[in-house]
């Protein structure tokens, strides 16, 4: 089932279930009004979400049946209680550490990196993405989330994997040049997280078929900057941390209530063939192989998109198109 939050019904959004090749959408506002709604009752909800979602395969002409636009979406949830992201990818963390010539502790490979960011805001896939000034290094962070229902404190990583309810794509956008003051103050980011953008659909994990496998998505991720293909890294390999091991990570201390998101962190491989997730990266294996970085951060009016395909050629999520634009107080 693919879910998305159309942007004409207030602050959060109008729910719709979209077909499986993207091009139409089913409103119902008879189960729930949006996708929070649908999430806080998800165990009642989804099965009837479910039969709507076969009427729309298989009754494409239904009266209640229109066109389903990117454009027009929200986030699949336009603020969310609570937005945390981890580094799951330890290759990438240590690639950063090595390029300043920091040793990583051990322990980066047993507990995983995680902050929380801020989910009051968050930009649909076709948004433009704000910015006060280029000289805060902007860059893009592809990565995936997943939503959950309400989950337990202290949950096992084997009793995580039931609370994952959707998945996501995300650029988690950075601004690279504010991160070392930051991280100087012992205190962690803000400034350097703006709002992060969300594909125009969230997905049952069923939707993957086999490439769900381990609770991680076994397929490429795919980034481009201004229509050139930039890095396509399989999320499945290489990912030190599954997300049911990151949920167990962010309920040792307190519980996650319905419609929290889960982020991966950037996605990355040592097989550095399949290019990179972000700029930060690819800047480092230019410090490390010549001494210097040559890629430049991104410019006002700059594209990013990010998508995935599966193994059958049609979109998952839909495309993630976000402009990069000089914000304007």
């Amino acid at each position: 089932m693919k879910l998305a939050s159309l942007r004409h019904g207030g602050r959060d959004g109008r729910l719709v279930i979209v077909s499986r090749d993207l091009g139409r959408c089913l409103p119902v506002p008879g189960i729930a009004p949006t996708l929070q709604a649908a999430l806080d009752d998800w165990a009642t909800l989804a099965p009837r979400l479910e039969a709507r979602a076969a009427v729309l395969e298989s009754q494409p002409e239904h009266a209640d049946v229109m066109p389903f636009d990117p454009a027009q979406c929200a986030a699949p949830l336009p603020r969310a209680f609570h937005w945390v992201d981890g580094s799951a990818y330890v290759n990438h963390v240590e690639l950063v550490r090595k390029a300043r010539g920091a040793e990583m502790p051990v322990s980066f490979w047993t507990d995983p990196l995680v902050y929380q960011g801020g989910s009051d805001d968050l930009l649909g896939p076709r948004d433009d993405a704000p910015f006060g000034d280029a000289a805060w290094g902007i860059d893009l962070e592809a990565e995936i989330a997943v939503i959950t229902d309400d989950v337990p404190m202290a949950t096992s990583a084997a009793g995580a994997a039931s609370h994952i309810k959707l998945i996501a794509l995300v650029n988690d956008w950075s601004l690279r040049n504010l991160i070392p003051g930051e991280l100087a103050k012992g205190f962690g980011f803000y400034q350097s997280k703006p709002s992060t953008a969300f594909s125009p659909v969230a997905v049952t994990p069923d939707e993957l078929g086999p490439a769900w496998q381990g609770n991680k998505v076994h397929l490429p991720l795919w980034s481009r900057i201004n229509g050139q293909e930039f890095g396509h890294p399989d999320a499945g390999v290489d990912m030190t941390f599954s997300f049911a091991q990151l949920i167990a990570h962010v309920t040792k201390t307190r519980r996650l209530v319905a419609g929290s998101i889960v982020g991966s962190g950037t996605v990355s491989n040592y097989d550095r063939s399949r290019g990179a997730s972000c700029l930060a990266e690819k800047r480092m294996l230019e410090q490390l192989e010549h001494g210097a970085p040559r890629t430049p951060f991104l410019e006002f009016g700059d594209r990013v998109s990010i998508e995935m395909i599966g193994a059958d050629g049609h979109n998952i999520f839909g495309t993630l198109d976000n402009r990069v634009v000089q914000s304007h107080a």
